[in-house]
């Protein structure tokens, strides 16, 4: 994909988490450096390295929210039964 169909898919993409992974990958097929990358969108240089490496390994699936541990959501009545 070129830079500018990441920049399209960030603006339709609504998760906010998932937005920056794909502006990520943006300016890192423009050429700039991970550090830069990390800089420009306030977040670790070892978070721009794993997102890349997984859109590397296993494209835009690689870039979804993983299952977190912890509390769950409130459940209703039927979905406890």
């Amino acid at each position: 994909m070129q830079p500018s169909e990441f920049i399209k898919l960030s603006k339709q993409t609504k998760d906010p988490r998932k937005k920056v992974r794909i502006l990520a990958l943006a300016h890192f097929f423009e050429g700039k450096s991970r550090y830069q990358i990390a800089e420009y969108l306030k977040v670790s240089r070892t978070s721009v390295n794993k997102w890349v490496k997984d859109y590397l390994d296993y494209g835009l699936e690689g870039l979804e929210d993983l299952p977190r541990s912890g509390r769950p959501c409130k459940l209703d009545g039927a979905q406890l039964k």
